[in-house]
């Protein structure tokens, strides 16, 4: 499941509801961008413990390996901050080819 249309409220919204149904979540949002950034500060990611996914950090760039973090943090329980950008060579790999920055912070949805 991914859609990007949905707004900042929905994408905590269902995050609340994957939480009380007994899933593990967690919660990516945009904290910093520079330059040509695909998405803007305040966007988010709700990815829950099965690799389902509602909202964007990325319009898609690098929503799989935003995903896969998550998906560690949610095994360690410890917040994350990723940057990616066009002169890391990760960030080519993982698709953000646009020019610019982002920072992007994760962290595990608690009660």
């Amino acid at each position: 499941m991914s859609d990007t249309a949905l707004g900042h409220d929905q994408v905590l919204e269902q995050a609340a509801l994957w939480s009380a149904s007994g899933h593990r979540v967690a919660l990516a949002t945009v904290i910093e961008t520079w330059g040509s950034a695909p998405r803007p500060v305040g966007s988010q990611l709700a990815i829950r413990d099965d690799s389902t996914f509602v909202g964007s950090v990325s319009g898609g760039c690098i929503e799989g390996d935003v995903v896969t973090r998550a998906l560690d943090t949610l095994t360690s329980g410890k917040p994350e901050v990723l940057e990616y950008g066009v002169s890391d060579a990760k960030a080519w790999e993982v698709g953000l080819a646009c020019g610019g920055r982002i920072r992007v912070f994760i962290e595990p949805v608690t009660a």
